[in-house]
């Protein structure tokens, strides 16, 4: 249906595109004159069922994401497309900011150590098993390259899991003097969370092996979940043989 769906909500039209990625198509939306965001793309129902749930269940427990508004009949989605509170901010520019960012990601692996893996999606330690899942395809890439990747993702194995954000890049993050938001949930999966930590000047906090760990098998999983464009060939090459 496309951008007709918009129609789905009072009053709403479309203002501006916004970076979205490759995967959706981003808009700066005015619902009832407030201003929001669209993000139209191919997800299953069930998928998105995933997301908004988890991203009221996030707001009512106290952390600041984007709010799916509803269609004037009560739903959170219609034909593919999300309306959701836009959400002031910049992006982290200090080691004092990505420590926060580091705080409220861990809250966030807090308050999902119990939720269900999003439909169709799979972990990296599922993968150690598994070929493909959403955006994976281990056949598609080299041989090598996969068993270079399970390596990293074994030595996450026994982990505990929970929700990770999948994308916390500085794009991604809205600061204010008195919060922290996290926006574009889209790579939102149940995994380990060591995969959120890897965080510029390791403001998580790990130390030198569970940094090395969680950055192989980021590295890895990056390479896996969007194969084979130039940012996954790089990403590739930082996992090490094994």
């Amino acid at each position: 249906m496309g951008w007709e769906a918009l129609g789905q909500w009072r009053q709403a039209d479309r203002v501006e595109p916004l970076a979205g990625g490759v995967a959706n198509d981003v808009w700066r939306v005015r619902v009832d004159g407030q201003l929001a965001v669209g993000r139209l793309g191919g997800r299953s129902d069930a998928d998105l069922a995933w997301e908004t749930d988890l991203l009221h269940y996030l707001d009512r427990a106290g952390l600041t994401v984007p709010v799916p508004i509803p269609t004037t009949d009560g739903r959170l989605f219609a034909d593919g497309l999300v309306v959701m509170t836009y959400l002031e901010g910049g992006p982290p520019e200090s080691q004092a900011d990505w420590r926060r960012v580091a705080g409220t990601l861990r809250e966030l692996h807090r308050l999902t150590r119990d939720r269900p893996q999003r439909p169709g999606w799979r972990s990296s330690t599922d993968l150690l098993h598994a070929e493909t899942g959403t955006k994976v395809d281990l056949g598609a890439m080299p041989p090598e390259g996969v068993a270079r990747c399970r390596a990293a993702w074994a030595r996450l194995a026994g982990r505990p899991t929970c929700v990770v954000h999948g994308d916390p890049n500085p794009g991604n993050v809205r600061m204010t003097a008195n919060r922290v938001a996290l926006i574009d949930w889209d790579e939102a999966h149940v995994d380990v969370p060591d995969l959120d930590l890897v965080l510029p000047g390791n403001a998580a906090g790990l130390d030198d092996r569970a940094h090395d760990i969680a950055a192989q098998a980021s590295a890895a999983w990056e390479a896996a979940v969007c194969w084979d464009d130039a940012y996954s060939i790089k990403r590739l090459a930082e996992v090490r043989a094994v």
